[in-house]
């Protein structure tokens, strides 16, 4: 196998592979040794010692490539293609390669290639590109000039209120950290200059191993501040996204003093220079960003205005279809280039999870593809809606949340109107031309409405929720199936009727929703609210059994599901009057007799309860929806001819 000549030696002199992309090295693994992380928890770290077959270089494998050390891939001997690192510089002086990205380049030859040789301790190493700013003078933390004056900003710039221009912390040297610096190398992996004469740090190049980084961003989004609070305090917080002239986003976050500094001074679409923040590795089941960490700013952090602004700085996109959604799997991020064709009225509802209030207006987008879809946003976004997205502007929608709640729908924050990009333009084309003449088909449900059924490509049958294991997760499983009610329970022991008792209050927080007990003197009391009534609201809740050619499973149906089946033609209350008035009887069985053996469009959730000291499957029913023979029989037609 055949090693990159000189490949070490060029690596020594770069900063990171952002200098030249096209430099992929083939080199040797002539040591690879687990470090020993005394710290609980913390990620296992590999030292590895890479040859070109006459120098070699120290490093350390980043902590994303553990699985290729731990599958074999990469071993000592092996034969490796570095296609990403990045070399900083200890505090000693020492080189050190991070190796981001790397590939089997070929097998194992069991042997060390040639005779290498410490590549810091070659004639040729002895004065690079980074060595020659500086001579004894203190230098900035980033590789700047040394100020005037004995100790500049670290920023390259003065700072404000005149003066000498010292460090912030009262130090004497530039170093906002207090190191002195003898020949001022600095170890982030610097690889361009701005305007200003900062040296900039690309957000890819970001690493666990370096905290002296500039990065040079545009504040594509900024949440409201939120408080919070737990057994460890309370606080506020909001976080934000930033983008550079890669295309790279990071996102980061503000708690405490932070907010009070920092919030009103960022903007969205403002360029800024970030510094003295602290990396994290991105939690990716809230983070959509691009970058693999997160930061965190606090008030000693150093944010300067860009007064130069950025117009090199464009959000990238990777639009999909709106037609092609139904293939996309629920909880996945998408971009959207579509037409808003419809903006509903902002409305509150109340959270499940918190019993907080939430406001939401529904958006309807569509695009070429002869697809509509729901879009909802949220909070301020929401009360905004209507004025940003008036008279059916075209808009560039960034990372939204596809859901299946109501067929197929989408949700996000992050959004361009009327963006500047070649795409935009054959789409508003086609607006002007077709406008609301197209024929389009809506991948959700009517908006309002509940859980609406899947598209019938996603749609499953009854013996899916034994086969398919469904309900056994953390979190519920959802399908659709077209089924027949074959039997209902309408009896239940000790009770009246197919209802239950709950709180005769409307409003929050209880909305005729909770359970209300009856009182000795004859008043109803809820637990929720803490108030008593002298009245109760009835509402239906009773089990029964669907069935389709595959299987036949229990499920449980509550009362706005129930009306449905009844095709709004029975309430719990008027039912339970005319039982008492000794009349009701037939009514009552004849209710439950007409719903039987019908046809249903039929969402389930499926969920494991604990029932007892039991665990059990529960399958109930969010959603009902009539057969419409026609369209079933075309959807069967196409599926045969697909």
């Amino acid at each position: 196998m055949s090693l990159t000549p000189n490949a070490v030696r060029t690596m020594f002199g770069m900063n990171a592979s952002q200098d030249n992309p096209s430099f992929a090295p083939t080199l040797q693994v002539i040591h690879l040794k687990k470090i020993d992380n005394k710290g609980a928890g913390q990620d296992e770290r590999w030292k590895v010692i890479l040859s070109d077959g006459t120098h070699f270089l120290s490093g350390m494998c980043a902590t994303q490539l553990n699985n290729l050390v731990h599958s074999g891939a990469v071993a000592q001997n092996c034969i490796l293609r570095v296609n990403e690192f990045i070399v900083n510089t200890m505090g000693s002086g020492q080189k050190i390669v991070i190796v981001l990205g790397a590939a089997q380049a070929g097998p194992n030859p069991g042997d060390r290639i040639g005779a290498p040789t410490d590549v810091a301790k070659s004639p040729a190493a002895a004065v690079t590109p980074q060595s020659q700013a500086g001579g004894g003078s203190a230098q900035s933390m980033y590789g700047g000039a040394p100020q005037a004056g004995g100790g500049g900003n670290p920023y390259g710039r003065p700072s404000p209120g005149g003066g000498s221009g010292g460090n912030p912390y009262g130090g004497g040297g530039g170093n906002r950290y207090g190191q002195m610096g003898g020949g001022g190398v600095s170890s982030a992996p610097i690889v361009r200059t701005s305007a200003t004469g900062q040296q900039i740090t690309p957000i890819a190049g970001l690493n666990m191993y370096s905290n002296r980084w500039v990065i040079r961003a545009k504040v594509s989004s900024k949440s409201s501040v939120r408080n919070w609070s737990n057994a460890r305090g309370e606080g506020s917080l909001f976080s934000a996204e930033l983008l550079d002239s890669s295309g790279t986003d990071v996102k980061c976050t503000f708690f405490k003093e932070a907010v009070d500094k920092w919030y009103s001074f960022l903007e969205e679409g403002q360029v800024y220079t970030f510094s003295g923040g602290r990396l994290k590795v991105a939690n990716m089941q809230y983070n959509t960003c691009k970058s693999q960490f997160e930061i965190t700013f606090d008030q000693n952090s150093e944010i300067h205005l860009d007064e130069q602004g950025g117009p090199e700085i464009r959000e990238s996109y990777d639009f999909v279809k709106i037609a092609s959604l139904e293939s996309v799997e629920p909880n996945a991020y998408v971009d959207i280039l579509a037409v808003v064709k419809h903006v509903g009225e902002p409305t509150t509802i109340v959270s499940k999870k918190s019993g907080k209030e939430l406001l939401k207006c529904e958006l309807t987008v569509e695009d070429d593809s002869g697809a509509e879809v729901r879009m909802t946003m949220w909070g301020d976004t929401a009360q905004t809606a209507q004025q940003k997205f008036g008279n059916s502007p075209i808009v560039a929608f960034k990372r939204a949340r596809v859901s299946d709640y109501g067929g197929r729908t989408l949700s996000g924050q992050n959004f361009v109107v009327q963006p500047n990009i070649p795409q935009a333009n054959g789409l508003r084309q086609w607006w002007a031309v077709n406008g609301n003449k197209s024929q389009s088909r809506s991948l959700s449900s009517a908006i309002g409405g509940n859980r609406g059924p899947d598209p019938f490509p996603q749609r499953k049958d009854v013996s899916s929720i034994k086969s398919e294991g469904l309900g056994h997760g953390e979190k519920p499983d959802w399908l659709t199936f077209k089924a027949t009610i074959t039997f209902i329970k309408k009896e239940k022991q000790g009770d009246e009727g197919a209802w239950y008792t709950a709180c005769a209050n409307a409003d929050d927080p209880c909305r005729n929703m909770f359970k209300a007990t009856q009182t000795s003197d004859g008043n109803w009391h809820c637990d929720k609210c803490q108030r008593t009534h002298d009245t109760c609201v009835r509402r239906f809740i009773f089990s029964g059994t669907v069935a389709d050619d595959t299987s036949t499973s229990w499920v449980s149906v509550f009362n706005e599901q129930a009306e449905t089946l009844f095709n709004g033609e029975a309430k719990a209350d008027h039912l339970y009057e005319q039982l008492i008035n000794g009349d009701g009887r037939d009514l009552y069985d004849s209710t439950f007799m007409k719903a039987t053996y019908t046809d249903w469009l039929i969402k389930c959730k499926v969920k494991q309860e604990l029932v007892g000291d039991e665990q059990r499957v529960k399958t109930s029913v969010v959603s009902l929806s009539p057969v419409d023979y026609a369209v079933e029989s075309k959807n069967l037609l196409a599926s045969l001819f697909a």
